[in-house]
């Protein structure tokens, strides 16, 4: 009789403290979707020209009496404001996709050459002028896009050349990262003066060239992510336990790898192709995220996409304000935020390297 109390009375502890966890998970989700919304009017505000935030607020809102500062929300700020959101939550998300199933705190798409070949593909264009029956400002991100789906392909076959461990597929993701770069290189050098500068303005990173439909391929590449993603929460969960484990449990590992590493090359790739490269976002909103949240992908994706959207808004608004009259390239800008943020990050927490 006193087993079976101390049994119940044990269970009844754990689902407590999974009440408090998921109680706790809602809070975070929902105070980040505040400073989200914030933040995005701030981005909108935040210009050469500023705009009054309650004017901002009204214009968003279809309830705006001026002309002009409804055509310059619309028109310029809110694509630009929305493509942050939307960048960093697919960079965000697939950061925390790839820390999961490679067991890695330090992957994300930026240290592991997808976005590297993301960067080579688009400097392919504009260097070699690769036919492609697009225009210019389509056939950049085309390539992009192509190039990061090879990235990951490549990392995914050279891991699988020795049974698809994680530590294969760091490696080989590490491999191609130095061979995209040294390739971009190649071409920098051989680039002419005008092709050079297009192609270092590119791997800034930059928000500026934000169009409505650029923002809805971004937007409906996530829609379709984040579910897809969300059915396999349990299989991720039991991943972290270890391979041979998450077998156990029923889980394919390979084919889970398969189907990450292609949603992973979907979001790098809309992501990069249309802003360019932007580092730290993927590896820093993954890592906030697990530390508010927990292991459990049911709230650790979302949040990881919440937060990545979060960072970028305000790199985007630092990157309005840093330099008078001008507009840092956003790239620079995550690298200046995202390496001390990071730094503290490990310092101050144990469980930012689990």
């Amino acid at each position: 009789m006193t087993r079976t109390l101390g049994i119940m009375t044990e269970g009844n502890d754990v689902e407590a403290l999974y009440r408090r966890l998921a109680w706790r998970r809602q809070i975070v989700l929902l105070t980040g979707l505040a400073a989200l919304a914030f933040s995005l009017v701030l981005d909108v505000a935040t210009g050469p020209a500023m705009l009054p935030v309650p004017a901002v607020a009204r214009s968003i809102l279809g309830l705006a009496q001026d002309r002009t500062v409804d055509a310059i929300v619309w028109s310029i700020r809110l694509p630009i404001a929305f493509l942050a959101l939307a960048v960093g939550a697919a960079l965000g998300l697939s950061g925390g996709i790839m820390q999961t199933i490679l067991n890695n705190p330090l992957a994300s798409s930026y240290t592991l050459g997808v976005s590297a070949g993301a960067g080579f593909g688009a400097a392919l264009v504009i260097v070699l002028g690769v036919a492609i029956p697009l225009p210019e400002a389509w056939a950049i991100p085309a390539m992009a896009f192509l190039f990061s789906g090879i990235a990951c392909a490549g990392v995914y076959g050279i891991g699988s050349l020795r049974g698809s461990s994680p530590e294969m597929l760091v490696l080989g993701g590490i491999a191609l990262l130095f061979l995209f770069q040294a390739l971009l290189a190649l071409l920098q050098f051989v680039a002419s003066p005008e092709a050079l500068q297009q192609i270092v303005f590119w791997l800034f990173g930059s928000l500026q060239k934000a169009t409505w439909p650029k923002l809805w391929i971004i937007s409906a590449v996530l829609a379709v992510s984040l579910p897809l993603l969300l059915l396999d929460a349990w299989r991720l969960t039991a991943l972290k336990l270890g391979d041979e484990r998450a077998r156990g449990l029923g889980v394919d590992v390979a084919r889970l790898r398969i189907r990450s590493f292609a949603i992973i090359s979907a979001l790098t790739g809309v992501a990069v192709a249309f802003v360019g490269t932007i580092g730290f976002v993927g590896l820093v909103a993954p890592h906030i995220a697990r530390m508010l949240v927990g292991e459990d992908q049911r709230g650790l994706l979302p949040a990881s996409a919440l937060f990545g959207a979060l960072l970028l808004s305000l790199s985007s608004i630092a990157s309005k304000t840093l330099l008078p009259g001008a507009v840092v390239p956003i790239g620079i800008v995550t690298s200046l935020i995202g390496v001390p943020f990071f730094v503290w990050l490990v310092i101050r927490s144990r469980r930012a390297f689990w």
